[in-house]
């Protein structure tokens, strides 16, 4: 891990979003919740933070009536070619109206038809989502060529005056904002971007990532041993913990319409945890967290 070589050494890896029902999954668990929360249509603008090695997620909010998406990444991560493949599979997947296979945490079967394909995504509405000429401007789109619906792959993001204020619809992350290195500036940057009432939807991973052998022990380093741990990595885990990333959206104008908590008992006591830490909702393993932007 030292500064320099890790970069060099360690290739390109933005996660494992090469599967076209894992994204379609997290897709469809994001849109239902949202749904049942309050949001009554698909955004027209929809942005991603960290959509990985590809844009699979943010094809399925395209085919589900968004028209512009923007991909936010750290490095480029995704290929056009692999984007074409995940297309064409989630047309498939869209038309045949695949049953959702992905489980986990938190639960939305709720949500789902009969066939266990999304409630919030019926016939009448991928009719009209899905035509040949829509689903060829996806693909233009995605090939860079000109088209009625807007691609932009971001990376860095780092500059809040990458994408115009006030105008995108939802923002949504699964298991990125525990890498996020500013959680303030990130907070700040999707209150920009965000519509007047516009959403986030946010999945947050606390626990360790295997970095130590208790799935909460990142936070029993003080911040300079923790520093050690970090070595040249240049994004591994912020350590902000559940109570904190919610007050942060507050703080910057949200207003929650979710919250829900995986909470564990195992692991370290909160003894053990470094100071910092011991007052906080260390407790919380994982975080689905939706807002709205108050006007």
């Amino acid at each position: 891990m030292v500064p320099g070589l890790y970069r060099l050494l360690s290739g390109s890896n933005g996660g494992g979003t090469s599967s076209a029902s894992y994204c379609f999954g997290i897709w469809a668990k994001h849109l239902s919740l949202l749904r049942a929360n309050g949001m009554r249509d698909v955004p027209a603008s929809i942005a991603e933070l960290g959509p990985g090695n590809t844009l699979g997620v943010g094809i399925c909010a395209l085919l589900s009536g968004a028209s512009s998406y923007y991909a936010l990444d750290v490095d480029r991560y995704s290929e056009v070619n692999e984007n074409l493949r995940l297309l064409d599979e989630l047309v498939e997947l869209f038309i045949s109206r695949a049953p959702i296979n992905i489980g986990g945490w938190p639960d939305f079967s709720n949500y789902l038809d009969a066939d266990r394909f999304p409630s919030a995504l019926p016939r009448d509405l991928l009719s009209r989502t899905m035509t040949r000429p829509r689903i060829a401007s996806i693909r233009d789109a995605l090939r860079g060529r000109p088209s009625d619906i807007i691609v932009r792959y971001i990376a860095p993001w780092n500059d809040e005056a990458l994408i115009d204020k006030g105008s995108v619809g939802l923002i949504l992350s699964h298991s990125v904002l525990e890498h996020v290195a500013d959680v303030d500036h990130t907070m700040r940057a999707c209150a920009a971007w965000l519509q007047p009432d516009g959403w986030v939807s946010h999945q947050v991973d606390f626990s360790s990532h295997d970095v130590t052998k208790e799935w909460n022990g990142h936070w029993e380093y003080p911040q300079w041993a923790w520093r050690l741990v970090l070595g040249g990595r240049p994004y591994l885990i912020n350590r902000v913990p559940a109570d904190v990333m919610v007050e942060c959206l507050r703080a910057h104008g949200f207003r929650i319409e979710m919250e829900l908590h995986l909470k564990r008992t195992d692991g370290l006591s909160r003894e053990r945890l470094a100071r910092p830490w011991q007052t906080k909702a260390v407790d919380s393993a994982s975080l689905y967290v939706q807002a709205r932007l108050s006007v």
